[in-house]
């Protein structure tokens, strides 16, 4: 079915979505338009199956141009991964045809703002999104087969948002143990915007919250550990947990872990209470969030690992405001694609109704959040 477009279609031109018949055609059109960071026919038959992806064409009577978004569930960022218009097109509006034709797709899938890379040299192609509402949010050094920089543009789609539009920043977490270190550090940016955290961060804020073990690595954070880190980094912080533990012993393999995990968590349970942090022995509510949010604080949530990452641990992410009943959220461990940016975007809206079915794990449906308040100047 063609795509709509807000614009007269240059004539002879349409835009639709592509087939596993063009496949061919696409990858010619690889050849002919890129010389270096070609896609590999495997990668574009995957494109064109997968749910997580949109791959359009114009044509006029031949092959003129593709696009390619990328999606993530409740996302509310997409990606244009690829533009490519074919020699004999240029100049000729395909371009712009193609990038209206993202944004629609974009759109279409609820997402309110859409990303991309560009090759700093790329000048023409740099001039075309500046011209179509792009802003230049940040470079990535040597992203390209012959070392060239990336240049990152956003275009918001939805302009009336202003959580997503005064979203605190994202920090990724490095491995896969420390998805709490990365919350407390999006807390700490959340708080300072000034803050612009050390490399040895993020580990240095894990080994003060660290359960010791998990599974058979290093172990992850629980809420009172957590907490503590909040506090003796100068914020507020109130925990919400469903049962007073201590948690995820189940994961420990020897009874000699699970006795250092136990010890441990005491000893966060017991500074927490010194330090004065509210606790309240019940699951995080809708109406509890939504008031944090309202009051202008910031949520940390334990959520399942394996729905989230699809990994077997306990996942924490950054909950920071609303849009109607969706909660807005950075994912610290959003995956990675090709040189470590993420396959589509780290900024999520997830309905409430799904994202408490992802705040209860395991067996003891177990739920702990912290509301974090800014501490007092």
């Amino acid at each position: 079915m063609p795509v709509r477009l807000a614009h007269a279609p240059i004539a002879e031109i349409r835009v639709r979505r592509a087939e596993r018949a063009d496949l061919d055609a696409l990858m010619d059109l690889e050849h002919r338009v890129f010389a270096t960071d070609r896609l590999s026919r495997r990668s574009l038959r995957q494109f064109l199956k997968s749910p997580s992806a949109e791959v359009m064409v114009a044509e006029d009577n031949r092959l003129a141009g593709t696009a390619i978004v990328l999606f993530r569930s409740c996302s509310l960022l997409a990606r244009l991964y690829s533009l490519a218009v074919a020699p004999h097109m240029s100049g000729r509006g395909v371009g712009p045809m193609l990038l209206e034709a993202a944004e629609a797709a974009a759109l279409a899938r609820d997402c309110r703002a859409i990303r991309l890379e560009v090759h700093v040299s790329n000048h023409p192609a740099i001039s075309r999104y500046r011209k179509s509402g792009y802003r230049e949010f940040g470079r990535i050094r040597g992203y390209y087969e012959d070392g060239g920089d990336a240049l990152r543009f956003e275009k918001r789609l939805v302009p009336n948002l202003p959580a997503l539009a005064t979203a605190p920043p994202y920090f990724h977490q490095t491995t896969e143990f420390t998805c709490g270190p990365a919350c407390i550090m999006m807390a700490l940016g959340w708080a300072d915007r000034s803050f612009k955290p050390e490399p040895a961060l993020e580990f240095q804020l894990w080994r003060e919250a660290t359960t010791i073990f998990m599974t058979s690595g290093p172990g992850g954070c629980e809420p009172y550990g957590m907490a503590v880190a909040l506090k003796r980094h100068g914020l507020e912080p109130e925990i919400y947990v469903s049962h007073p533990g201590p948690y995820f012993l189940d994961t420990a393999q020897s009874a000699a872990k699970r006795r250092v995990m136990r010890l441990t968590q005491l000893a966060f349970q017991r500074e927490a209470k010194a330090l004065g942090v509210p606790t309240h022995l019940t699951p995080v509510s809708e109406s509890v969030l939504m008031r944090a949010f309202a009051a202008g604080s910031v949520v940390v949530v334990l959520v399942s690992g394996y729905h989230m990452v699809a990994r077997g641990r306990p996942h924490w992410i950054f909950a920071f405001g609303r849009d109607g009943r969706r909660v807005l959220m950075h994912d610290p461990a959003a995956i990675r694609g090709d040189q470590g940016m993420a396959a589509a975007a780290e900024t999520y809206a997830v309905p409430w109704p799904a994202f408490e079915r992802v705040t209860h794990l395991g067996r003891e449906r177990l739920s702990a959040a912290i509301v974090i308040r800014k501490g007092r100047s």
